[in-house]
């Protein structure tokens, strides 16, 4: 049997063309390090426009770096960040945050479709906290979400407001970013909320191992580079890491290939919850499928050797990527259909 994990993860696909196009461009001849090349400028650039932002950009090689290195940016040791209860920063990163952010902790708020309830902020921000407890000093989203949702603007707007006017500083997991975009989203309204750091994902969009921390408030840059060093992420050949940004945000055609692969994935995922004979969970608004499935339906898949994930609240998750075919959504369509 041939396991097959075309819907574990939108990270088990390899590289995307347009991006080893541009990884294989950069390998060539000899550039300056740690960032100082101009293939990492130009990769910056092209963020910057994608986000319409005066911002500072810097590679790392991970997502969980990305966001542990940024929310200790933004959030002192003795801090807490506020985030939903069901945010990869608590639930899959292993403690990160809080090794990186030398003892910071993460303060779990409920959500519907693992978004943040409004209410539920205004009540973490309102609530008097003793000399004993952790204040609040950031705000963490996530978009897309873990549960495959999208915030839109108005949304957005609506929890980055009152997080601001209590002073707290705002990070954005973006690993799913491109897929946010792609269902509707206007990453230029990143900026106009007023967040402060966005990672912006590649490893999950094509990349190899890439993803992009976007200082949109810029006065954050400073001692910024000492803390990648200190954790190990100030990469010596940095435009390895930045390059296939510049595949990824080519505009020579009609799309960015970040956006139009990210479209690729969202429709791959409604195909795949329309012909799935279980429940769907969760609103499928970006490349994530949520059902429910029983222990006898999940083993006969598995036999057929597809290979998914279960998440804490019980369900089954598919994931589309950038390389997800019609062909293999329909395999497991039927497949499941088969053994349901």
């Amino acid at each position: 049997m041939i396991e097959r994990h075309d819907f574990f993860s939108d990270n088990t696909a390899g590289i995307c063309p347009e991006a080893l196009v541009a990884f294989t461009a950069a390998n060539r001849g000899f550039v300056a390090s740690y960032g100082a090349d101009p293939v990492s400028a130009l990769a910056a650039a092209a963020i910057r426009a994608l986000l319409d932002a005066d911002a500072e950009v810097r590679f790392v090689s991970t997502g969980t770096a990305a966001n542990a290195i940024a929310l200790a940016t933004l959030c002192p040791p003795q801090g807490a960040v506020l985030a939903h209860e069901e945010a990869h920063i608590i639930m899959h990163e292993g403690g990160a945050p809080g090794f990186f952010g030398r003892g910071l902790e993460i303060e779990p708020l409920t959500g519907r479709d693992s978004r943040i309830d409004p209410a539920a902020l205004d009540a973490a921000l309102a609530r008097q906290r003793g000399a004993e407890e952790r204040r609040p000093a950031a705000l963490s989203l996530t978009n897309a979400t873990e549960y495959g949702t999208v915030y839109r603007e108005a949304m957005l707007a609506r929890l980055c407001g009152p997080a601001k006017a209590a002073g707290l500083g705002i990070h954005l997991d973006g690993a799913r970013l491109a897929n946010a975009v792609a269902a509707g989203f206007d990453p230029k309204a990143l900026a106009r909320a007023g967040v402060d750091i966005v990672i912006l994902g590649g490893s999950k969009a094509g990349a190899p191992f890439s993803e992009a921390i976007v200082l949109l408030n810029k006065n954050l840059a400073e001692g910024f580079d000492d803390r990648l060093k200190q954790c190990g992420q100030l990469t010596s050949k940095m435009r390895l890491l930045a390059a296939p940004w510049l595949g990824l945000l080519d505009r020579s055609g009609d799309e960015l290939p970040w956006i139009a692969h990210a479209r690729r994935a969202n429709a791959m995922a409604l195909r795949l919850a329309d012909g799935l004979p279980f429940a769907i969970n969760y609103p499928v608004e970006a490349n994530a499928v949520f059902v429910t499935m029983s222990g006898a339906e999940e083993a006969a898949l598995n036999a057929k050797g597809w290979r998914f994930a279960r998440f804490e609240d019980g369900s089954a998750r598919f994931v589309c990527g950038w390389a997800t075919s019609a062909e293999s959504v329909d395999a497991l369509i039927a497949d499941a259909r088969a053994g349901a």
